[in-house]
């Protein structure tokens, strides 16, 4: 699995590749959480444009790192979803913390300034 971290303006955007399951939520989970601790941003945002497939683990680790963040006095926001995961989203309840944005257009949301 590839990674895609870019920090501007204290907004953190990572954009994950391929697929996020029990076998990978590890590894990808110690280089968001490096790669957080490292710059503190303001803002992260979890760009899933090139993500095919996502298990229960990724709702876990969406969920740590939101944790962790709000901790920092941050937000995160969720980007570019396809129907299968923004549907695993909004079943698990985890839009009522963390807003999804479908284009780039509406970056600015109300429940993440």
């Amino acid at each position: 699995m590839e990674f895609i971290f870019t920090e501007k303006d204290k907004t953190l955007k990572i954009v994950l590749e391929s697929e996020i399951d029990h076998h990978l939520v590890n590894k990808i989970r110690r280089k968001v959480d490096y790669e957080i601790q490292r710059y503190l941003p303001k803002k992260v945002v979890f760009d899933f444009s090139k993500v095919n497939i996502m298990d229960s683990s990724g709702i876990g680790l969406i969920i740590g790192r939101y944790k962790m963040v709000s901790m920092l006095g941050g937000c995160i926001e969720i980007q570019n979803t396809n129907q299968t995961i923004n549907r695993i989203l909004l079943m698990s309840g985890i839009t009522k913390l963390i807003p999804i944005i479908e284009n780039k257009e509406e970056e600015k949301s109300e429940k993440c300034v």
